[in-house]
């Protein structure tokens, strides 16, 4: 029969885990995971870590074109190009407008713009900038398949990056998020008065959410107008 020193061991170990704030999640609050400030008070109390997940795919699925989708991660885009790190839009829908985006703030030695003939071509390079050093990958894909979204989520852990994947809203789906999903954090954008209205969807580590934004447009050079 083992001593009762020897089977207290295992309780003690066990009561120090317990007591180590850092590495213990409870329910009722929020999980700590690495983050990057999005540059928005209010959003940030509603995330993890306080930012967008880092080593993680946040999906973006705005009402329609237009409503700040772009200004809503460029405070996070603009504190990594001040930095020296590479940001990478890849497919976006229109044609980035380079003298919006350096007034903006953006270095333009920072950025590599992506165009891909096809979805799945740009989903490929998303993934090798993602593995090999991009801090943070725009991507914008119809890809709905739950291994196309893990692969995206694996490279982004394995590179320790922030993957931004901008959806559009199915159709007959008006919320866009019926599809299971492997990201960590799901937003739905709307327009509201005078800004944005941002609707946590899903959150690892926290319970859903919603947050009003002040908010502008996009920094792409497009013609016609929103879409919605």
């Amino acid at each position: 029969m083992p001593s009762l020193t020897h089977a207290s061991r295992p309780a003690a170990a066990l009561d120090r885990v317990l007591r180590d704030e850092r590495r213990i999640w409870r329910g009722r609050e929020m999980a700590r995971v690495p983050a990057r400030a999005t540059g928005f008070a209010a959003l940030d109390a509603c995330l993890p870590g306080g930012g967008w997940p880092v080593g993680a795919l946040t999906e973006i699925v705005p009402a329609c074109d237009g409503l700040g989708e772009l200004s809503l991660v460029l405070p996070a885009l603009r504190s990594l190009c001040e930095a020296g790190r590479a940001v990478a839009l890849v497919n976006p829908p229109y044609t980035p407008y380079a003298p919006a985006l350096a007034k903006a703030g953006l270095s333009l030695d920072s950025l590599l713009w992506v165009h891909a003939v096809r979805d799945e071509e740009g989903r490929w390079a998303a993934e090798q900038l993602l593995r090999e050093g991009a801090a943070a990958v725009l991507l914008w894909s119809s890809a709905r398949e739950e291994r196309a979204l893990r692969r995206l989520q694996l490279a982004a852990e394995a590179g320790r990056a922030c993957a931004f994947l901008y959806r559009r809203r199915p159709e007959g789906r008006p919320q866009g998020r019926i599809e299971p999903s492997p990201a960590a954090l799901r937003v739905a954008l709307y327009p509201a008065e005078g800004g944005l209205r941002v609707e946590l969807v899903k959150i690892r580590g926290a319970p859903a959410s919603q947050v009003a934004l002040p908010l502008g447009g996009s920094f792409a050079r497009r013609c016609g107008a929103c879409c919605g």
